[in-house]
């Protein structure tokens, strides 16, 4: 099934190309009393044939995921972009600044005003105009952007960060898709939607958050001189890695289908080794891939998380209870199944008594590498 009309430019042009089937909204935590079962939708993605955007094709309307705890790795990639950001000049120090941020956590507010910077006002325009992980949870994808470059005063700055679409492609992480996240880009279609509203991207930085993501500057045209090496060089890369080809985030399909086989595989002999495995990390993106695999508490007892807002609850479309740390702490399982690659020397400098006790990390994505199910110890 096909969306009506693209959420970027309106086109009707494109192709279905990862197909999750009927998913829980992830962004809903049922209690642990709960006993289901849990309302399940459609969860795909849909690629315009004109523009070229990755788009979720329909959202359930469900209530907000429960606050999460901000990642270190999160607040120490916003500390680093803010440092590459001033040492290019492009943060006025008695400058405007306004954020368009992500429900789960990341603003740079304070990094900013401590570098001198000043809130600007609701509708005010700014020297600088920040979205960090914002765009991808609004529905309409052009007046989201309309409506961010709007307030870009004369002569500033537009930032805009992003989960890769090519990462996604070439780290294989089909769970990126969820319900509550619009849109999946690349920087070429980013580049095209700021361009189709007076902006021109003139450079890029890469961070190893999620495995890849991108923060792109942008200014009206005729304000920048255009673009720099780094972000031609970005621009040509993910071009070569086929984002906009459907053949190529099709390959998505298939990875779905052996993770989720993989993870239930491992989970199974571990299990029948008579090893206790926990999970950590009750992340949005561990949904489907613990409902694809078909893992209930019998493999999986319980997953740890470190958001007060979530513990007692359970992992929508499973029994699985979700635990504060404190309880893993009390009894180091043989294995922890870590679900946010980005959280390994975190968690693993947090909860040492795991390794004290003869256990291993083993990560997630460890476990759908091409060399097979493994120990995937950290």
């Amino acid at each position: 099934m096909g969306v009506s009309t693209c959420r970027a430019c309106m086109s009707i042009s494109g192709e279905q190309v990862l197909d999750l089937g009927e998913q829980p909204a992830c962004d809903y935590f049922p209690s642990q009393d709960d006993p289901g079962p849990d309302p399940r939708y459609p969860l795909q993605m849909w690629l315009c044939s004109r523009c070229g955007l990755a788009q979720l094709v329909a959202d359930p309307a469900v209530a907000e995921e429960p606050k999460g705890a901000e990642p270190a790795a999160l607040v120490a990639q916003a500390a680093d972009a803010v440092d590459r950001v001033g040492a290019a000049g492009l943060l006025p120090a008695s400058g405007k600044i306004a954020e368009y941020g992500s429900p789960h956590g990341g603003s740079w507010l304070g990094l900013l005003t401590g570098r001198g910077m000043m809130k600007a006002a609701v509708g005010e325009p700014a020297d600088v105009v920040l979205d960090c992980f914002g765009l991808m949870h609004a529905a309409r994808q052009s007046a989201a952007v309309a409506e961010r470059v709007a307030r870009v005063a004369s002569g500033g700055v537009f930032l805009v960060q992003y989960h890769s679409l090519a990462t996604i492609i070439v780290g294989g992480q089909w769970n990126a898709l969820r319900h509550g996240h619009y849109a999946y880009y690349s920087t070429p279609v980013m580049a095209s939607l700021l361009a189709a509203h007076g902006f021109g991207a003139f450079t890029a930085w890469v961070f190893d958050l999620y495995g890849g993501t991108v923060l792109l500057g942008a200014r009206r045209h005729g304000e920048a001189a255009g673009s720099d090496e780094a972000l031609r060089t970005l621009l040509a890369s993910e071009a070569d890695a086929g984002v906009r080809d459907p053949a190529v985030v099709r390959q998505l399909q298939a990875r779905a289908r052996d993770d989720a086989g993989r993870v239930r595989a491992w989970l199974s002999a571990e299990h029948a080794a008579g090893r206790t495995v926990l999970g950590y990390g009750a992340a949005s993106r561990a949904v489907a891939l613990l409902c694809l695999a078909g893992v209930d508490r019998a493999l999986l007892p319980a997953i740890a998380d470190a958001s007060p807002a979530k513990q007692g609850l359970r992992m929508p479309g499973t029994d699985i209870p979700i635990i504060s740390p404190a309880q893993l702490r009390a009894g180091p399982p043989d294995r922890v199944l870590l679900f946010l690659a980005d959280l390994r020397s975190e968690v693993r400098a947090s909860l040492p008594e795991v390794e004290a006790a003869g256990g291993t990390w083993v990560a997630a994505d460890s476990l759908s590498s091409a060399h097979g199910v493994g120990s995937g110890g950290l």
